[in-house]
């Protein structure tokens, strides 16, 4: 069993250059990237750090202006695969990406959910680490009761595996996932996965409250494993 926490931050669309501090900060290693040029296309960037890293990736998130907005926690077994829900998309859509051999696709998808799909892989012989695969996914409405009509769901579901990333885990270690640059399209895989052109209410210390176009960051936090 793998124990995950996902926060889920946004910040104001207007203070995304303060990922680069965070950026410079934490590591490429040991992250795997199933294509590096698809992943950067698609406006989707990367790192590691451990927990002496995290509080100060908070602080910075927060001097950011960031706001927590959610906590997910997640028990995986070995093999299973959990689904965080990012957007719900109420009428079928077409979500534009860059593939593994470099060209632009467009997937039709929807009615259904927009998520980011986790799984964790115990690793034989060893304690205390896994493997942990990500990736963006849409998924049709919720399980059937019904197994047939179960299957021709699955079959509907479209994983975007270009912006796929995997790395061996131990407690205390994190994934820090956002975006490379701001894109507000929401037909892009980039663009519906962090951007919140609706945004939120913000407040900075200097300024009162107000509503700003956002961005998202995802920081997964490694909590336990017992395998």
């Amino acid at each position: 069993m793998t124990k995950l926490d996902v926060h889920i931050f946004e910040i104001p669309v207007e203070n995304i250059s303060e990922l680069d501090k965070i950026r410079k900060k934490l590591f490429i290693r040991p992250l795997q990237l199933k294509d590096y040029k698809a992943f950067n296309a698609n406006s989707f960037m990367v790192r590691f750090g451990q927990v002496d890293l995290l509080r100060q990736t908070n602080d910075w998130l927060v001097g950011a202006e960031g706001r927590n907005i959610a906590k997910v926690s997640l028990m995986l077994a070995d093999g299973q695969a959990q689904t965080i829900v990012i957007a719900g998309l109420d009428r079928p859509q077409t979500i534009f990406y860059t593939a593994a051999n470099d060209s632009s696709e467009g997937a039709s998808v929807g009615p259904g959910i927009f998520g980011l799909r986790i799984k964790a892989e115990k690793i034989p012989g060893s304690r205390g680490v896994c493997d942990l695969v990500a990736y963006p996914v849409f998924s049709p409405p919720t399980k059937s009761s019904i197994p047939q009509l179960d299957t021709i769901g699955k079959l509907r579901e479209f994983p975007f595996t270009s912006a796929a990333f995997g790395l061996k885990m131990s407690p205390g270690d994190f994934v820090f996932l956002a975006p490379k640059e701001n894109v507000s399209d929401q037909t892009s895989l980039g663009g519906l996965f962090f951007s919140n052109p609706q945004g939120g209410l913000f407040f900075s210390k200097a300024k009162s409250p107000e509503y700003k176009s956002a961005v998202r960051i995802f920081l997964l936090v490694c909590t336990g494993i017992n395998y």
